[in-house]
Formats: structure tokens, sequence, C-alpha cells
């Protein structure tokens, strides 16, 4: 296995830190990550190792706001404006420039908790280039809820401005998740039952930081689009989907991950695997069970590269 990381230069001039992990075997495919609110691409160096001895690289970037890609901008904020685009358009500068490094290669994109709604945004235009998908830790909730909280993040932009971070949405978010868990010996006991995984997370000074207001507002418009049925019906049919989390993460409660497989399956996908783990928590590349996830993902990942796919429909 080799470690490469680089800058990837974007059209609005951000560059784009970027982690890669190489097997020195005979490459199968690539996989392109996308990470959640709060982290970076660093923390996936155990599953790029477990990938590239299994013959897959991994190219995980630095969204915008997040790890060293943060360093140019402001840390929590994707952008003043337009920044959901921005971010989803940053996937498809690191699939072109993937393309180019490994020119013929399949791709799969794997995205988790926040990474997996943009990585669901990137397939409605961007599927047809991909050998398939993961989605870890994600969620599907109506419309209507996520047009509430725009309106109450809107409200605490007014209030604090753009670049502000409330207290008030992150209780909103998150401040019951580690109800299911008391006693709760810390903050962040909802990622994972492994206290050594969650105290890491507490000691890296890339994670666990308070977005803007701004975020928020990017991030509920774009759960908006990607949660109607009409936009799921953009993906690619032929595209193989796996949707995989804890049963007991409180991102979803296990049952919305089972809402985003069925409304998949509504909207005429019919390659969609749902994975659950039973007691698991939110990070399920980080649980006590984590050598079994990562096994069902590479099964996964071996059997979409290695089935037929119908030709697509004109």
């Amino acid at each position: 296995m080799t470690h490469d990381a680089f800058w990837l230069d974007t059209s609005d001039r951000t560059r784009l830190f970027v982690n890669a992990w190489q097997p020195t075997i005979q490459l199968k495919a690539v996989v392109m990550l996308s990470h959640g609110m709060a982290e970076h691409s660093g923390r996936y160096e155990r599953l790029g190792l477990a990938l590239a001895e299994a013959g897959y690289a991994l190219y995980a970037l630095d969204q915008r706001g997040h790890g060293r890609t943060a360093s140019q901008g402001i840390r929590g904020h994707y952008a003043d404006r337009d920044g959901w685009n921005k971010v989803v358009g940053d996937l498809a500068t690191l699939r072109a420039s993937i393309a180019l490094r490994h020119p013929g290669v399949p791709v799969f994109l794997l995205g988790h908790s926040i990474g997996s709604y943009i990585a669901q945004a990137f397939l409605l235009h961007h599927s047809a280039n991909l050998q398939g998908a993961v989605l870890s830790g994600s969620n599907f909730q109506p419309v209507a809820l996520y047009r509430i909280a725009a309106v109450i993040a809107r409200l605490e932009r007014w209030r604090q401005g753009p670049t502000g971070r409330s207290a008030f949405i992150e209780f909103l978010s998150f401040g019951s998740f580690n109800k299911r868990f008391k006693p709760a010996r810390t903050p962040f006991d909802w990622l994972s039952r492994d206290p050594h995984e969650v105290d890491r997370y507490l000691s890296d000074p890339l994670c666990g930081f308070r977005c803007t207001n701004q975020f928020w507002i990017d991030m509920l418009g774009g759960l908006q689009r990607i949660s109607r049925s009409s936009s799921l019906a953009q993906i690619d049919k032929r595209l193989p989907m796996l949707i995989m989390g804890g049963e007991c993460d409180p991102v979803s409660e296990g049952r919305r991950l089972k809402d985003l497989a069925e409304a998949l399956s509504s909207a005429d996908h019919p390659y969609v695997t749902l994975k659950l783990y039973p007691q698991a928590r939110h990070e399920i590349l980080n649980e006590t069970n984590r050598d079994e996830v990562t096994r069902d993902l590479l099964a996964w990942l071996d059997e979409a590269l290695t089935e037929p796919r119908p030709p697509r429909s004109e």
C-alpha cells in the first residue's frame, strides 16, 4: 500500500486537500469518499489500508470548511454563496482527476453522514459515470421537515450573520443524540460504542467544531432537493447502491435508512441493498464491529464490480 496526499484545484480557485491510498497489487477499482460533518478525510486511513489490501484505491477529499482545505477559508463554512453546489461540484472535480490518474478504471462513490447527502446530490447528475454508490449513516425524512428547519437557520443567520455559529441549531440537531446512551461519558458517545474511537474524535483538533449558519442553510437546501421522489428518479437505474448503518444510530434510528431504501425502490431502482447492524451507532467504520462492516463493504464492492449491468435504456 502507498499513501499520497495532494492539492486539487477547482474552477473557483479553491484548493482541495486529498488523501489517496493505493494498492501495490493490481488495481480493481477506485473508491472516492465524501466525509461527514465536522471531520476530515484523514480519519479514513484504516479504511484506505483495508481497501488497498483488497486491490481498491481510496481517494478522500477534505470538503470546503473541513480538514486542511479549511486553511483557505472558514472552518465549518462551505462558502458565502452557492455552497451546496460547490461541494457537490468538488466531487465532480475529484472524479475527473481520478479519470486522468486511472483511465478506464471503475469508480465507486462512498458518502458518510452529511457526505452521503452530498453523494446523493452528485448522483442526480453523474451516476452514469460510476460503478456503484455506498451511503453510510444516511437519513431520509419529509421535505417539509427540512423546510421548517431551514426557516430556523435563516432566522439564526439574520440574528448572528452567515458565519455565526448557532448553539440553538446545534441543540435542535444533536441535543438528543446522547439520550439513549445514558449515562454518557462524553458528548459524542453516539458516534461509536468504542470509547477509544470516541476519544480519538474528541482529541482531534480537526473534528467536533460547530458549523456556521450558512452551512446549515446550504445543507438543508440540498436536503430538500435530494429528498424528492422526482430527484431520486434521476439516478441511473442501473446503478448498484448499498445503504448501510447502525440500528442505534440516532441520525436515522435505523428505520430512516429503511425509508431511504424504500424511497429508492419506489423510484424504480432495482439494485438497492440495505445492511443494518444491531446495536451499532453512527460511525459504523469506527464501531466495535468495524471489521465485519469492512468485510461486508468489500464483498459488496467485489459483487458490484463483477455483476453484469443491463444496457442503459435510450
